[in-house]
């Protein structure tokens, strides 16, 4: 069983000292793999990284970071996207998206849908990379899923291949049993939640809205293959695994299981926990594995 570390943010966080205690804590792990290049990208106006295992076609992944839209960077998940894409032989981009509170809800869907069309019309800087798919953990997957269902109407031909949702916030009020249940010892902190919350989207009427929450979507068909995984322990358990099941009601298909014993944030957890090391790895192998399944990338038009 994975067992809690303190959290870097400290009762009472504010946003500085939260983004401060996070790169502190980044900056103490072992580098990741090595690989064949990474290069930084600018992707409509942000910064991003592309990393390539090994020269070559490859799947691509974009990875949405963790940090409850508030905190988080390329730079802290740089030891992530190396383990994500040796493990998943595939290239992947992470992407410095706009962070609350200083850039509030959508700004953060908004820089996620503006990169998967990026994306989709095939630029010079990913030649050689696709299929492709979207990859967050916990808020990152919130702002991949959120994308995707703004997409699926206004530009359907920009949605990726597969949408990967890990430990993800799929419903912002809080209101399903593991919230309580995993209150204690599950990483993540109900009032931390509420805090990150109250960064991204200051009204917390508006937490279970359409558009904000995952759960929140009056219709759910027309979504890319989804694989999501939830962890025993987490306390965003039950709404994640809610979402999957209406994903799958809505026509769509999805893969989705719960990891045993895993708490909150274990992708970040590797070098602390062997079973969150190969709970990563797993997820990584089946998502390069639907990529691969999902066949080469149609080109754009010219």
């Amino acid at each position: 069983m994975l067992e809690l570390r303190p959290s870097p943010f400290g009762d009472e966080p504010d946003v500085a000292e939260a983004r401060a205690a996070l790169d502190e804590r980044a900056a103490q792990k072992q580098p990741g793999p090595e690989m064949a290049a990474v290069r930084e990208v600018e992707v409509e106006g942000l910064g991003a990284r592309l990393y390539r295992p090994r020269p070559g076609p490859l799947p691509l992944v974009l990875y949405l970071h963790a940090g409850g839209w508030t905190v988080g960077s390329v730079a802290s998940a740089d030891r992530l996207c190396r383990r994500l894409a040796v493990a998943a032989d595939a290239a992947v981009l992470s992407l410095e998206y706009r962070l609350a509170p200083e850039h509030p809800w959508p700004a953060s869907v908004d820089d996620a849908v503006a990169t998967m069309r990026w994306i989709a019309g095939g630029p010079e800087e990913l030649d050689g990379l696709g299929p492709w798919g979207a990859l967050g953990d916990s808020a990152g997957g919130t702002l991949v899923t959120l994308a995707c269902q703004r997409l699926r109407t206004e530009d359907p031909a920009a949605l990726p291949a597969v949408q990967a949702l890990i430990y993800a916030n799929a419903d912002l009020t809080g209101s399903h049993p593991s919230m309580t249940e995993n209150a204690e010892g599950g990483g993540l902190d109900p009032a931390a939640v509420r805090w990150f919350n109250s960064q991204w989207v200051a009204e917390e009427s508006r937490w279970g809205e359409e558009g904000i929450s995952p759960l929140g979507a009056a219709d759910l068909t027309g979504m890319p293959p989804a694989l999501i995984v939830s962890g025993e322990r987490d306390p965003l358990r039950d709404e994640l695994e809610d979402y999957a099941e209406r994903l799958r009601a809505a026509g769509n298909q999805v893969t989705a299981r719960r990891e045993p014993g895993m708490i909150h944030n274990f992708l970040q957890m590797d070098e602390a926990s062997p079973a969150a090391a190969a709970a990563a790895d797993r997820i990584a192998r089946e998502l390069g594995d639907l990529l691969r399944a999902a066949g080469p990338p149609v080109a754009p038009p010219r």
